[in-house]
């Protein structure tokens, strides 16, 4: 009699090694300016604490991603974004 797939208890997640892939938002979308006045479009690259999410968890490519750094920073400077947050989102 073999155990079907509902009967193994499986020691570890088995769904591990399947990750989608990521992929630059403004590539796909044609994005070619960010703008720094727009606060709600750069929280997404933020996290909680108010730290620049890296490259490897938004997927961001390398030039993007710089711009985006670029563009948060320069909306902290004028107050649009805290540079330090409790809980921003």
């Amino acid at each position: 009699m073999a155990a079907s797939r509902d009967d193994i208890k499986f020691l570890s997640n088995p769904n591990l090694g399947n990750s989608r892939n990521k992929y630059c938002r403004f590539r796909k979308f044609g994005i070619k300016h960010i703008d720094y006045k727009d606060a709600d479009f750069l929280l997404q690259f933020v996290n909680e604490q108010g730290k620049v999410l890296p490259r490897r968890i938004t997927g961001n490519s390398l030039k993007y991603q710089r711009r985006v750094a670029t563009a948060v920073k320069r909306a902290r400077h004028l107050a649009m974004m805290p540079y330090v947050a409790d809980l921003l989102k």
